[in-house]
């Protein structure tokens, strides 16, 4: 069979599944505070259904430690934007390559780990903004147009860079002494701090709120207030949410599909064993 030369329809009117970079920004910009399901190994759409139910506003996906099929995960991210919830998720690395797969597959948020200067910020930038803004090479028909050929160029591209969300992710020493500059550069849209490693950079490891850790954080906190950038993090409990909240917090990576089915499992097998007067046999 002869191969068509013709070209792919041209797209038609943009709806909600075309823009959750802009809404999840838009929702910030208003004030609300949005909560972020966790993928740390398992990527299916059956879960985005489950954290869609659940009501969670984004997805992030630990893509710096997690084992996932890059199909899959596709396949994942496409069924999140079909149910209009945006999709964030770490780079492994500070590479072109790593980043343009995660923007092509329709993820909107970028997150840095380790992010540790203003360089590795406009590093970032030029690997997910357009011409002349950076050097994201053009490749429309993949998953962040929906699959479809947009009608024009030019203003796809300037869409693009309204959809894409760079992620600041704070959890060094150093990157907390440069934390004014990082939070200041132009283009930064929203700054997490992951208080996993940043307690055990600050001496203190897995004590979140100890002061020495929870000080420095209020401190990133207070700049991003400061600098009107959107502060996020994951809460030690629903407690020091609480408190981060009052505070100006306004996004948490909350929990992972991992901690949901333990948890959730040990509480079904503790009830029980409650109810047969049994104790869980050790393992």
């Amino acid at each position: 069979m002869a191969k068509s030369n013709s070209l792919p329809v041209p797209r038609g009117d943009v709806g909600p599944e075309d823009q959750p970079g802009r809404s999840l920004k838009a929702a910030l910009r208003n004030g609300q505070v949005l909560l972020g399901g966790m993928l740390s190994e398992y990527a299916r759409p059956a879960l985005v259904k489950l954290f869609v139910h659940a009501g969670f506003d984004f997805l992030y996906i630990e893509y710096e430690h997690g084992f996932f099929d890059l199909a899959t995960l596709a396949d994942t991210v496409l069924c999140a934007r079909d149910n209009n919830l945006p999709v964030i998720a770490k780079t492994p690395q500070l590479e072109r390559a790593e980043v343009a797969k995660l923007l092509e597959c329709g993820i909107v948020g970028i997150q840095l780990p380790r992010t540790e200067t203003r360089a590795d910020v406009e590093c970032l930038l030029d690997y997910i903004k357009f011409p002349p803004r950076g050097t994201r090479a053009i490749a429309p028909g993949y998953g962040s147009s929906g699959y479809a050929q947009p009608a024009n160029w030019a203003t796809w591209m300037e869409d693009q860079d309204q959809e894409t969300t760079l992620v600041v992710h704070i959890e060094t020493r150093r990157a907390y002494e440069n934390a004014e500059e990082i939070i200041s550069t132009p283009g930064v849209d929203m700054v997490y701090v992951g208080p996993g490693d940043f307690s055990i950079e600050m001496g203190h490891p897995g004590q979140y709120d100890h002061p020495e850790v929870r000080g420095p954080m209020e401190t990133i906190l207070q700049l991003c207030i400061q600098h009107d950038v959107p502060f996020g993090t994951t809460a030690a409990n629903l407690t020091a949410a609480g408190e981060w909240i009052r505070q100006g917090a306004s996004f948490f990576e909350t929990v992972d599909e991992l901690t949901l089915i333990a948890e959730g499992a040990t509480r079904l097998v503790n009830e029980y064993r409650a109810l047969a007067g049994t104790a869980v046999p050790p393992r």
